[in-house]
């Protein structure tokens, strides 16, 4: 019953983005250039970067674990920072940030073959995090006055920036990654009590746990690279889907949280537009200040309640 009422909150929420949007007009030009390709990446993006942040809260038992953190968000960050600020081309920015976020998933890879342990191969992403966003500062502090401001803009994240052919293949590279993750629900229920547990049974513990970091490095690069960073998805939607499923369980907990993640990330964009709509602006809202509204709350009303 639960995942059917997520299924339609979903469908609610796609409708309502094809019609409204900073303009009232709803004309076929306007739904099917525009609307339709940004519903469609909000729908994808929200499910990998959700996904993601479930399969990282397991793997690193930790409640505050996301996609992020990593490093592979700062990966992206870099790459989109040397195409705007260097080359000064917006166009390259997605490339450049898909190259960055990829190399920093190949150390990550390198680095899992001999830190054996969860917590030693999270604190290897979050060095590598710190050092990337360090090369990353030093390019904003070195570059032009319109090279920061494009850099900016593009920080601000967008799900409306993404349409014809590489919506396509943002949308086939996400989700056939996504498909996988059912595969994975025996191996992330027993890696849930630990890598003991898990080997017990005899899974291969090291091997899912390369295979899940890759597959949750490769959601964020592709979604970073399109969308720009997007915050608190990854964190926030797993604790709402286990707040309103009230399991642990991934059979269940991992739908849920995929439904969510869309979910999310179509209200968000649907926010996005409001302000205009109702003609308080002439622009649409910037992403990034709205996924924090909605996902902070959650995460500090989890840490109050353990």
């Amino acid at each position: 019953m639960k995942p059917t009422l997520l299924t339609l909150l979903v469908a609610l929420l796609f409708a309502a983005n094809l019609l409204v949007g900073s303009t009232m007009e709803c004309d076929s030009f306007i739904i099917l250039s525009l609307r339709l390709p940004a519903a469609l990446t909000a729908l994808v993006a929200g499910a990998a970067l959700a996904g993601g942040g479930l399969v990282m809260q397991t793997l690193f038992r930790n409640p505050l674990a996301d996609p992020s953190i990593l490093g592979v968000s700062a990966g992206a960050g870099l790459g989109a920072a040397i195409a705007l600020l260097i080359f000064g081309s917006f166009a390259l920015s997605a490339g450049f940030a898909f190259v960055g976020a990829m190399a920093v998933i190949a150390l990550l890879t390198a680095a899992s073959s001999w830190v054996r342990g969860t917590s030693g191969l999270l604190i290897v992403g979050i060095m590598l995090s710190f050092l990337v966003s360090s090369a990353t500062t030093l390019l904003n502090f070195f570059a032009t006055a319109e090279g920061v401001r494009s850099f900016i803009i593009w920080g601000m994240g967008d799900f409306s920036g993404v349409t014809g052919q590489r919506l396509a293949l943002y949308a086939v590279g996400a989700m056939a990654v996504i498909a996988l993750f059912p595969l994975a629900i025996k191996p992330l229920d027993a890696l849930l009590l630990g890598t003991d547990y898990a080997r017990s049974l005899g899974i291969d513990a090291h091997r899912w746990r390369t295979i899940l970091l890759v597959a949750v490095g490769w959601l964020t690069a592709l979604t970073t690279a399109a969308c720009g960073p997007i915050a608190f998805l990854g964190l926030a939607v797993p604790h709402g889907a286990r707040l309103f499923m009230g399991t642990a369980t991934h059979r269940s907990l991992l739908p849920a949280t995929l439904l969510l993640g869309s979910a999310t990330a179509l209200a968000c964009l649907l926010l996005t537009h409001v302000p205009a709509a109702l003609g308080l602006t002439h622009s649409v809202m910037p992403l990034s200040a709205l996924t924090p509204l909605l996902g902070a709350p959650i995460v500090i009303y989890i840490l109050i309640k353990n």
